[in-house]
């Protein structure tokens, strides 16, 4: 049991040594995405840690290997859609991305794990109806 207990201990200071990158790429506040400040103060809260290129890392976001899954959401959900860059999608794309966060907003978005420590981002219906009014409007 000792043994088993040291083996376990050695392999998770060992997995400390294997960081993460946590840096955010730079900010150009003309190739963000543009709302009127009620709906960005949603983004903001409820979106920009995994859908923007300014991720406020939490302190567990350094130990292994909370830190690899954390890294791994935070560049799906940037693959995904990234409020940083929407300028520089084309039309079609920023089409396709308002009917993403169209569906996504009551069906998945914020993940239920977010949540758990980020209860902060929990999105009220009236907030969710609100992007979705916004998001329909700006899709046609």
């Amino acid at each position: 049991m000792k043994r088993t207990l040291l083996i376990f201990l050695i392999i998770f200071i060992v997995m400390q040594f294997i960081q993460t990158d946590k840096t955010n790429p730079v900010v150009d506040k003309n190739m963000e995405i543009k709302a009127e400040e009620g709906i960005m103060e949603i983004f903001r809260t409820a979106c920009y840690d995994c859908h923007s290129n300014e991720t406020k890392y939490p302190w567990y976001s350094n130990i292994a290997p909370f830190s690899w899954a954390i890294s791994n959401h935070i560049n799906e959900g940037r693959k995904a859609l990234n409020f940083s860059i929407w300028e520089t999608y084309t039309d079609e794309e920023k089409k396709e991305h308002l009917k993403d966060i169209y569906r996504t907003v009551y069906a998945s978005m914020p993940l239920e794990t977010y949540l758990w420590v980020h209860k902060e981002a929990d999105i009220s219906s009236q907030d969710r109806k609100t992007i979705r009014d916004w998001t329909g409007v700006r899709s046609k």
